[in-house]
């Protein structure tokens, strides 16, 4: 019952300071308010505003935003979002470009779950519908998913990789992104002596923890510090009376969001305080630069407790993965099995998550794979978020992908890649 009490204690504080806000806007637009005209009254009014905005979108899972799309035809595509493998804790979705012809490259994505949805990576799919058909694993969250479906930790994870794997099929150009890339290389070396066939063409890992030692940051720093003891009893609750997965141990997403949000404290109050300022002029608009980031960034997930303390554990602490010692079901991953899929790393220079070193280090356990399949990239002054939906994303890192992908495919008659404006 106590972590019932605190996990419904962190709900209530953000429901008040979400109504607070909801006041304090209604109040300053009150008409009769207009009788006493006070800057006061203006602040307060665009205070409220930004506040309420900001702790409305904390549990709020955001739409995908993706409607249509040009094409080479001159028409533009309606973009359907199909689900391909429905499963409890995540599914399997393809944007179905409708009235389009099959396109030669194949991409899923798998996305991170490290407290935000899938839709954190909107733009990365954008960016990659005029050329590609994508496939995106789309995790759900933990506090809406019942007791009764049972436990899901990084073994399952990787379970549910491999059988996306098999469902997109062998052409397919898997791209993992932060915290999956350990995950999605262990299914493919799975996949590699348990179903050959079944292996994708290619594999690029962004900006994940392959071997977290390689490189130290606050987020292994931190995994150095505390036990698991400690962790356990700091970090995880018991999901309260409000949603489905009442009772369900997780680790919530308004922890992993303050903790995200103290590693650049400073940043983010100035970036509120700058909106409450461009807000009270009438210089902000619903879809601003400020509201289109934030609006993703604020909203987050539960992961379930088995997935956050194993990853810790296994990826962070022992460093199973960059040990090539990690097993699933009983069964030992060997990465060096890995012998036909060519695989690419991409990492940021300035990225303080996933320093430079801990993705390339992919690269060295892959003792069965020959050279010329082997690639990576280090992008300058990029860091953790720009890496896969940043400026270096578009301009830099999304072509030289894209290349990849096309010199590892059977033929080179792919589509050129279209050039897409910073």
């Amino acid at each position: 019952m106590r972590d019932m009490t605190t996990y419904d204690l962190m709900e209530t504080v953000r429901n008040t300071n979400q109504w607070l806000g909801a006041t304090a806007q209604a109040i300053a637009a009150y008409p009769a308010m207009g009788l006493v005209p006070n800057p006061f009254l203006q602040w307060m009014g665009a205070w409220g505003e930004v506040t309420e905005r900001s702790f409305a979108r904390m549990v709020a899972k955001p739409d995908w935003g993706i409607h249509s799309i040009p094409s080479n035809d001159g028409r533009d595509h309606l973009i359907q979002i199909e689900t391909i493998v429905s499963r409890p804790f995540g599914d399997l979705i393809r944007f179905n470009v409708q009235g389009r012809a099959e396109m030669a490259r194949k991409i899923l994505l798998v996305a991170p779950m490290s407290g935000h949805y899938a839709t954190l990576l909107r733009s990365t799919v954008a960016s990659l519908l005029p050329d590609a058909d994508v496939y995106i694993t789309d995790w759900h969250n933990a506090r809406d998913i019942p007791v009764s479906a049972g436990k899901f930790d990084i073994e399952d994870y990787t379970l549910y990789l491999v059988d996306f794997m098999r469902e997109v099929g062998a052409d397919a150009n898997v791209i993992a992104i932060c915290q999956p890339a350990p995950l999605a290389l262990a299914a493919t070396a799975y996949l590699a002596a348990q179903d050959p066939s079944a292996q994708p063409r290619t594999l690029t890992l962004i900006g994940g923890p392959i071997d977290p030692d390689a490189a130290a940051t606050d987020v292994t720093d931190f995994g150095r510090r505390v036990t698991m003891g400690q962790l356990e009893e700091t970090a995880i609750q018991r999901v309260g009376f409000k949603y489905k997965g009442v009772g369900r141990r997780v680790y919530p997403g308004l922890l992993q969001l303050a903790s995200f949000m103290s590693m650049n404290g400073e940043r983010h109050n100035q970036a509120f305080s700058d909106q409450i300022l461009r807000v009270s002029k009438g210089e902000a608009g619903d879809h601003d630069k400020h509201n289109r980031f934030y609006d993703e960034y604020l909203a987050v997930m539960d992961m379930t407790a088995e997935f956050y303390l194993s990853t810790v554990e296994r990826i962070f602490k022992a460093g199973e993965i960059a040990k090539n010692q990690f097993t699933v079901d009983g069964t030992p991953i060997d990465i060096g099995k890995i012998t036909s899929v060519a695989v690419k790393t991409v990492e940021g220079a300035n990225d303080d998550i996933s320093a430079p070193g801990q993705c390339v280090a992919a690269l060295d356990l892959l003792t069965g794979l020959d050279d010329s399949k082997k690639a990576s990239h280090l992008e300058p002054d990029a860091g953790h978020y720009g890496i896969f939906a940043g400026k270096s994303w578009r301009n830099n890192i999304r072509p030289l992908v894209l290349d990849f992908i096309d010199s590892n495919a059977p033929t080179k008659k792919s589509a050129t890649v279209t050039k897409l404006k910073a």
